[in-house]
């Protein structure tokens, strides 16, 4: 519905032309509140399609996969066949890795060189920390 400014908060319903009431008043039926609701309940075609794009989430998935899509380009192949990111959430990247061995090599010697590439290719602020798994 229609709102008029500076009304108690009523509706506002549009003077009715002639031909509408003598046809409200021929038909037995008033037809104008079933139009004035129909029009209430048309909407733009971009509100109820960004709930849904929100709730798939698809902004999140995008990251994930350039994340990944950066992981296998600009690391060491060595590490790139024994790591892979897992996700990210609230700044931290969670990065699987496939043995104890690698576990402890990359958080010894390369977490830092990892995260320098990372955060140069991404900015500081998307990813803070990594976190490393065996998994």
């Amino acid at each position: 519905m229609a709102w008029t400014p500076g009304c108690n908060s009523q509706p506002f319903v549009p003077a009715r032309s002639p031909l509408q009431r003598v046809l409200a008043e021929w038909r037995g039926v008033d037809l104008q509140p079933l139009e004035v609701a129909r029009q209430d309940a048309a909407q733009p075609v971009d509100r109820p399609l960004t709930a849904v794009l929100r709730n798939l989430k698809l902004d999140q998935r995008r990251s994930d996969a350039e994340v990944l899509k950066v992981w296998s380009h600009s690391m060491a192949p060595d590490v790139v066949a024994h790591a892979q990111p897992a996700g990210l959430a609230k700044g931290t990247l969670f990065i699987k890795v496939d043995s104890s061995v690698w576990l402890g090599e990359i958080v010894r010697y390369r977490r830092r060189e990892i995260l320098q590439r990372l955060q140069h290719s991404f900015g500081s602020d998307l990813i803070v920390r990594l976190s490393f798994r065996i998994g």
